[in-house]
């Protein structure tokens, strides 16, 4: 029985060497022999690193309660740290991943190592942001970084994240999320961490802010911006043991088997049927496992020398979904858990199908679809919220070309397909979006996996070549990686559309693309084992998490809304991205944020194309008030991506009766030239 200790929990200032200081908290383990920072060399510990952008004073506070807490009582120093110009540290941000925040871990890593509670080794995990730096930071090798744990992160930058995919822009969250940044690295300091000049404090960071959309459009092809960062660069850089883990609702989930496939360093892999969420905390879809009791064994294999099996473990073990009808959200997905041994697998055999010889593959197919095909193709990175998930294909369907292969016995798929296409483009510029779907025989299409190729990326995501109108030439998707099994008397469709909005930006002209079906192929990467491989976890565990109540900041509306416009043929999608809502701390603090997302898009017109997202974000407490509102919108030209961007904030201090004053109003208004996007 491992012993449980108590925790004590404390905030530190960790100075960088240009003198900024990084805002940092430490749970740290209580033995009968010292207190958690004034530790003899014989007590020290290993320390854990999670760091974001995030604000541990408040918004990611209910998340760190339920894991931070929970390795400090198995005897861990776990530390949360906000990066440079986020939440209440010192500095200013400047973009996502950059060379000052990666500079920055270095040295935060180094402190904790030297700290006289620390036993020198140091982990590190995190979850998207938290997990993508924990990477990052292992291939820049610092000494103390003996292991990592990253959980929907990407080793490439450009065409696994949430700017491109397969070469185009990636409309929903190019913008969405470069909004939802903007909103969120406006928010000021905390008045109780920084001290009475927070309001100054806060004026010179929204002085210094930019929207960071701009810089990402500004780099269509992949490019040395995107090459920083991205690990599929020098996968021999990371040394540190890496277990990496994804879900099926994630878009990230290739990572996982990349890693495991072309990491040198001890690797394992994860991947259950989870949305863009830690796997133990219980949000759709589900079951949950035991993650951190995963967690503790990969770290104390690694940075306590125990024997824990964690090498014996298979490379990989991957959640299979069973066949379902379409839903936005379930709340548990039923399927069984596979074992494989080295990725890629010899237990997946590929199976190569003629499109000629499916259902609707006979003859040449011309595709043309309608500009809001896409609008059913439910959220990028789904949270758990109600209406996250893809719902019925079947309209989705209609406005694609679709190829179907009967199937008289049941067909197990883990792994990425591809599908290769030999086509024409009446244009030089078009794309190709490519679904993997699961129709039942009464009809229904459950999405199962998707993937798209701007075609002038065709020859590599660092080219620009646009096709030759009316010349044949053949072009491989590859989907993103899926664990589904199809019944047998289902079929298995492939659908294929030129327009894929707002997942991808349009080009300023329609194309029209015709399919050769007798030189294209479908690829199907067939998982042959029956048995589940004796795959167990244990059921979570997690610390008692922070007690906060939940606020209506405004009135209740559709999570996920589509308006059509039949005269004017206008189609309108309305999002609340539900990142957490508004809530009440138990120290008095009430944190609201009220958003909307809005893709507009008329048929026939692709320079329509509309997002806009729209944040207003207070924090307040009785002596005390902040609050900011921002608005960003992009469009396009022929010739350019126009993108604004707005924030307004105020700030009281003092009681309710106090003056509100304005802290900051500025206007972003750029114009970034279209190159191969």
């Amino acid at each position: 029985m491992r012993e449980v200790f108590d925790v004590a929990v404390r905030d530190e200032w960790i100075e960088m060497p240009d003198g900024v200081r990084l805002h940092a908290r430490i749970w740290a383990p209580v033995t009968d022999t010292a207190a958690p920072d004034t530790a003899a060399p014989d007590t020290a510990v290993p320390a854990l690193l999670e760091y974001l952008p995030y604000r541990l004073d408040d918004w990611t506070a209910p998340r760190d309660s339920e894991r931070h807490p929970w390795y400090a009582a198995r005897g861990y120093a776990s530390v949360r740290v906000d990066i440079r110009g986020t939440g209440s540290s010192d500095g200013f941000f400047d973009d996502e991943y950059s060379p000052q925040e990666l500079d920055d871990g270095e040295a935060v890593i180094a402190w904790l190592a030297a700290q006289p509670w620390c036993s020198g080794a140091v982990g590190m995990f995190g979850i998207s942001w938290g997990g993508f730096n924990a990477l990052q930071l292992a291939a820049r090798r610092p000494p103390a970084l003996r292991a990592i744990v990253t959980v929907c992160s990407t080793d490439d930058r450009y065409d696994n994240d949430v700017h491109y995919v397969g070469g185009a822009v990636l409309g929903i969250d190019m913008a969405a999320w470069g909004a939802t940044m903007f909103a969120f690295n406006s928010r000021p300091p905390r008045p109780e961490v920084v001290g009475e000049a927070w309001v100054e404090r806060w004026r010179e960071r929204l002085e210094r802010h930019r929207p960071m959309t701009p810089t990402w459009l500004s780099h269509q092809e992949r490019d040395d911006y995107w090459r920083h960062g991205s690990v599929s660069e020098d996968y021999g850089a990371v040394e540190a043991a890496v277990l990496a883990v994804g879900g099926w609702a994630d878009p990230y989930r290739d990572t996982v088997f990349r890693l495991v496939e072309h990491l040198s360093a001890p690797t394992r892999g994860i991947v259950g049927p989870w949305s863009h969420q830690y796997p133990d905390r219980g949000l759709a879809p589900g079951p949950a496992i035991g993650f951190l009791q995963e967690t503790l064994r990969w770290w104390d294999r690694w940075l306590r020398g125990i024997d824990t099996g964690v090498e014996a473990d298979p490379a990989v073990r991957a959640w299979i979904n069973d066949s379902e009808p379409p839903a936005p959200y379930y709340r548990e997905r039923t399927g069984r858990w596979v074992a494989a041994e080295a990725w890629p697998s010899n237990a997946t055999q590929e199976r190569v199908v003629p499109l000629a010889t499916l259902a609707g593959g006979d003859r040449p197919r011309p595709v043309r679809s309608p500009a809001h095909t896409g609008i059913d193709a439910g959220r990028f990175f789904p949270f758990g919220n109600r209406a996250d998930l893809p719902p019925d294909q079947r309209a989705e369907d209609g406005r694609s070309e679709c190829f179907d292969l009967p199937l008289d016995a049941r067909l197990d798929v883990l792994g990425n397909v591809a599908v290769e296409l030999s086509l024409a483009s009446d244009r030089p510029r078009a794309i190709v979006a490519v679904r993997l779907c699961d129709v039942a025989p009464d009809g229904s299409s459950t999405l199962v996996t998707r993937g798209v190729l701007n075609l002038a990326k065709r020859h590599g995501p660092d080219r620009d070549d646009p096709m030759v109108p009316g010349v044949p030439e053949r072009v491989r998707v590859r989907l993103v990686a899926a664990g589904h099994s199809f019944p047998a008397g289902h079929r298995v469709r492939v659908a294929v559309s030129t327009s894929y909005w707002p997942w991808v930006w349009p080009y300023p002209e329609a194309a029209t693309v015709v399919i050769d079906s007798s030189e294209s192929f479908l690829t199907l990467p067939v998982w042959t084992r029956e048995d589940d491989d004796g795959v167990r976890f244990e059921p979570a565990e997690h610390a008692s998490p922070l007690p906060v109540r939940s606020v209506a900041a405004s009135p209740h509306r559709p999570e996920r809304r589509v308006i059509h416009d039949v005269a004017e043929g206008e189609w309108t999608l309305e999002v609340d991205p539900g990142y957490g809502g508004s809530r009440e701390y138990p120290d008095g603090l009430v944190f609201e944020e009220d958003s909307r997302e809005r893709y507009r898009m008329v048929d026939g017109d692709p320079l329509s194309a509309t997002a806009e997202s729209r944040w207003a974000i207070t924090l307040r407490k009785p002596l005390w008030r902040a609050r900011l509102e921002t608005v960003s919108r992009v469009t396009a030209t022929p010739d350019a991506f126009r993108v604004e961007n707005t924030v307004r904030a105020w700030a009281r201090t003092g009681g309710p009766g106090a003056a509100e004053v304005l802290v900051a109003e500025r206007a972003f208004d750029d114009a970034v030239p279209r190159t191969s996007a």
